[in-house]
């Protein structure tokens, strides 16, 4: 070993931030490993590091005993005694067994280690970096595409998006940058992954956080967002503000801050709506565009309720392929059952009519 090698862990430290210490210590480890298995050793060893000179010390540790049964691993007292007066059993001596060619195998086994550590320490600086990224929006680049994911490049890192997280009316070609919002970050055996995704309900969130200056000072609040990606979406918005109208805050003047939103995700519908702590308010305002005549909550089911709306408007409340009625459950967390006046009066009336023909009867 060499003052190269000391200058090699100065510059580790210095540009990948690894401390010297740490590469020492795996270094001692690692050469302790391959002095036993070069040298068919089985006793107890100690390598030690000289952080000043360079140089490597191979030491057989043996402890102090009465009677030795191990000459490998163990010293009589009175062999002790003639090293060192001060020796008591139960002491450890080191034995200085460094091999005349250990030069060599030293030399191998520093640059594994510190190519391993150089790889670990690039992996944990790339995972910090992108961690504090997870539920944020990031612009990225695609790369390419296979059978199971879209790569984007968001510049250090090459995140993946899978089936499920790319919008079913986007097509992702190499060199376009695209919005991908952060779902998880891990930090694989092979390197940090990073998971992107354009249709997690979080993305809308980002984006109309980067649109509404309202939104990202807090003045309005999105309370909750339901989404079916690439068609529709729908977002509670709230203000404590009596002076500030969080739905037209939100859709901009001439509804020039959501149809941006709209633009950037290619065409998807929004209905903003207004979240109130009335929930029957609430869960009338998430069925807009759609008229609400009454709302009945069921008694057996504190999350469950009957919504009647006009006639004329029940296929509008409903939605196509009942969108809209779905999208308003989530958005609320109720379970909607949606129903024209003329069904419930012809209910009401069924039930009246039997009530009736029961008091014929007796």
């Amino acid at each position: 070993m060499s003052k190269e090698l000391l200058g090699a862990l100065d510059a580790l430290e210095t540009e990948k931030g690894i401390a010297k210490e740490t590469i020492i210590d795996a270094l001692e480890a690692a050469l302790t490993s391959a002095y036993k298995r070069n040298y068919n050793q089985a006793q107890n060893v100690e390598v030690s590091f000289d952080d000043k000179k360079g140089k490597v010390h191979v030491y057989a540790v043996k402890q102090v005993v009465e009677e030795v049964a191990d000459n490998r691993l163990e010293c009589s007292l009175s062999d002790a005694l003639q090293l060192n007066r001060g020796y008591e059993l139960g002491d450890d001596i080191r034995f200085e067994v460094t091999p005349k060619n250990f030069g060599r195998i030293a030399a191998q086994t520093a640059k594994q280690v510190i190519m391993q550590r150089v790889r670990e320490a690039e992996r944990t600086i790339v995972y910090n970096k992108y961690s504090k990224y997870q539920d944020e929006l990031m612009t990225g680049e695609v790369e390419r595409e296979d059978n199971h994911f879209v790569y984007i490049d968001l510049g250090n890192v090459e995140a993946v998006m899978s089936h499920n997280d790319q919008m079913p009316n986007e097509e992702y070609r190499p060199q376009d940058r695209i919005k991908v919002y952060v779902n998880k970050v891990e930090d694989a055996t092979k390197g940090p992954q990073v998971f992107v995704s354009r249709t997690a309900p979080g993305l809308l969130k980002r984006l109309f956080e980067e649109e509404v200056p309202e939104i990202y000072d807090g003045t309005v609040e999105i309370v909750s967002i339901a989404r079916e990606a690439g068609d529709r979406a729908k977002v509670a918005v709230y203000s404590s503000n009596d002076d500030i109208d969080p739905v037209g805050t939100t859709v901009g003047p001439k509804g020039q801050r959501v149809q941006t939103i709209v633009n950037e995700l290619g065409g998807e519908n929004m209905d903003i709506v207004q979240w109130t702590e009335d929930p029957a308010e609430f869960i009338s305002n998430s069925l807009n565009p759609s008229e609400v005549v009454d709302v009945i909550f069921d008694e057996n089911n504190e999350h469950a309720c009957t919504v009647i709306v006009p006639d004329y408007q029940l296929s509008l409340a409903i939605g196509k392929k009942g969108q809209n009625a779905r999208l308003a459950a989530k958005l609320t967390g109720y379970k909607i059952d949606i129903k024209s006046e003329s069904e419930v009066s012809k209910e009401t009336s069924d039930i009246m009519n039997e009530d009736s023909d029961s008091d014929d009867e007796l």
